[in-house]
């Protein structure tokens, strides 16, 4: 039987064919751009210099005019304080309210920093120690015994023994045992192997960048001892609304191509909406600060904004004329703010009542979010 050529390869489609391209791939052209560029010093083994990464990461234009687009839109302090870190023996921790691009600033610093954004534990309430430390191949192990062939070895491991940047996504949703493996690899820099009476030494350029939602504390907090292995940076929610529209607004744009979707000009006012909405619903207030309103239980993030505009844009591309519309991203902000059936409801629908429906130009919109609401 002949295989078709457009089945993908067993290990997964990549470049231009993943779903969802690692960002050393997406934005191997910039990169590639910003290391020829670059002509400042180096930590070992960083592919860019830290000015470089932090340009990389808060946009600018080279001097042979190539644009380098913004990954995370914020106080450029911040990424400048993280890019630091990493090129220290200390660990960075991000941490913020769901939806602050954690994970998006994460995997763009390894990408910059390393080359490779791949090397991640992701934070479970089952994630075993071998998953920061190392397994074994079970099979090598009962027919040869203890060897380093027969060794599994982990993100970590393999970022220490090659001077790369490792990533522990939701830190504080790891088990607090497992957690504390973690301390001697980042404050000794070493990892013993007992079975085998021997260690694995980091070499220069290793480091490790981990996420930990503001929300989540209590589920797993850190142990005093682990929380002083990092640096903290602390990432903000969005400080305007233009700012938020200006990200919401990339992101939407970005996985708008990577999924072929047209793009939708005319849809920045209904971005902004949402964007008005949901900053309003988040801070209990609106906009210009007159009427004081109930927050549902759901965050509200900067994220599920860009979901809701994609999902709508998906809409308005398959079943509209390709122009997003109230109806289209109504639902999803439906879905996004009653997460609670009874408490939620009620307090959109006095959001709708009290507020939507008095506003000029947001007839439609109103209209459109109480059909949803049906």
């Amino acid at each position: 039987m002949t295989v078709p050529e457009t089945t993908a390869a067993v290990d997964g489609a990549t470049g231009p064919e993943a779903l969802r391209p690692h960002a050393e791939d997406a934005f191997a052209d910039e990169l590639k751009a910003l290391a020829a560029a670059d002509d400042r010093p180096r930590p070992a083994r960083w592919r860019l210099s830290p000015w470089a990464v932090a340009t990389y990461l808060q946009g600018g234009t080279l001097p042979d005019g190539t644009v380098i687009t913004p990954k995370y839109v914020g106080p450029r302090r911040l990424i400048e304080v993280a890019v630091t870190t990493l090129a220290t023996d200390r660990a960075l921790l991000l941490l913020g309210v769901p939806g602050t691009a954690k994970t998006w600033v994460s995997e763009h610093l390894a990408a910059a920093v390393s080359g490779d954004s791949t090397l991640l534990v992701q934070g479970t309430a089952g994630t075993p120690e071998e998953a920061v430390r190392y397994g074994w191949n079970y099979a090598r192990l009962l027919a040869q015994g203890p060897s380093r062939e027969a060794l599994v070895p982990s993100p970590l491991m393999r970022a220490m023994s090659e001077g790369m940047t490792a990533r522990v996504e939701e830190l504080t949703r790891i088990p607090a045992d497992v957690q504390d493996s973690l301390i001697t690899i980042l404050s000794e820099k070493t990892l013993p192997i007992p079975e085998l009476g021997q260690e694995v030494q980091a070499v220069r350029g290793f480091n490790v960048i981990a996420t930990a939602n503001d929300r989540d504390r209590g589920v797993n907090e850190l142990s005093s001892a682990l929380r002083r292995r990092f640096n903290t940076v602390v990432l903000p929610l969005p400080a305007t609304p233009d700012a938020e529209v200006d990200i919401v607004s990339r992101r939407v744009d970005q996985i708008g191509r990577s999924l072929d979707l047209p793009a939708a000009p005319e849809g920045l006012s209904e971005i902004r909406r949402v964007v008005t909405v949901f900053r309003e619903l988040r801070d209990g207030v609106t906009i210009d600060g007159r009427t004081k309103l109930k927050s549902p239980s759901g965050t509200l993030s900067t994220a599920e904004a860009i979901s809701v505009v994609t999902n709508g844009l998906a809409l308005a591309a398959h079943f509209g004329d390709g122009i997003l519309r109230p109806a289209d991203v109504a639902a999803g902000i439906l879905g996004a703010v009653v997460r609670d059936p009874a408490a939620d409801r009620v307090v959109w629908q006095e959001y709708l009542e009290t507020v939507v429906r008095e506003r000029d130009g947001w007839k439609d919109f109103y209209r459109a979010c109480r059909e949803a609401s049906v």
